[in-house]
């Protein structure tokens, strides 16, 4: 972990963000990487986001240890958007009996869903669609 942080700075140090939080989670043996930087457009968060998980892939490679990425908190955002849809959905395919498809999401994204929901014993959920158009269905029980 240690070292993995050690070279989680030193990269970032490299690129010459505004404001860089990092975080290490022992218990969790992850890095949590927090950019702050009022330069970066909201529409690059998303890709900046996706590029610096990336970058924090290849660098762990076979360590345990995982890096998460944050820009100008689009990832946060992005998540609480995602639980609230998640909520809504359910809600409406307990109410009304009926399939509740989602838009097409990444793979983190609906892991995110599955996990919100699985609690709930009134709906179920699963993904269905191949590569870009993979997106999750919330559905009653009773289906």
């Amino acid at each position: 972990m240690e070292k993995m942080l050690e070279k989680t700075k030193k990269i970032i140090s490299l690129i010459g963000f505004d404001s860089v939080t990092i975080e290490p989670d022992e218990e969790q043996n992850k890095i949590n990487v927090l950019i702050r930087d009022d330069s970066i457009s909201s529409e690059k968060n998303q890709e900046l986001v996706k590029a610096l998980t990336h970058l924090g892939r290849l660098m762990t490679g076979t360590e345990d240890t995982q890096l998460f990425f944050d820009v100008n908190n689009y990832k946060r955002d992005r998540e609480a958007i995602i639980l609230k849809l998640a909520r809504t959905a359910a809600k409406k395919a307990a109410v009304t009996k009926e399939r509740v498809p989602l838009p097409p999401m990444n793979s983190y994204e609906r892991m995110i869903i599955h996990n919100e929901l699985s609690l709930r014993p009134d709906v179920e959920t699963g993904s269905e669609g191949e590569a870009k158009e993979r997106h999750v269905v919330v559905k009653p029980t009773e289906l």
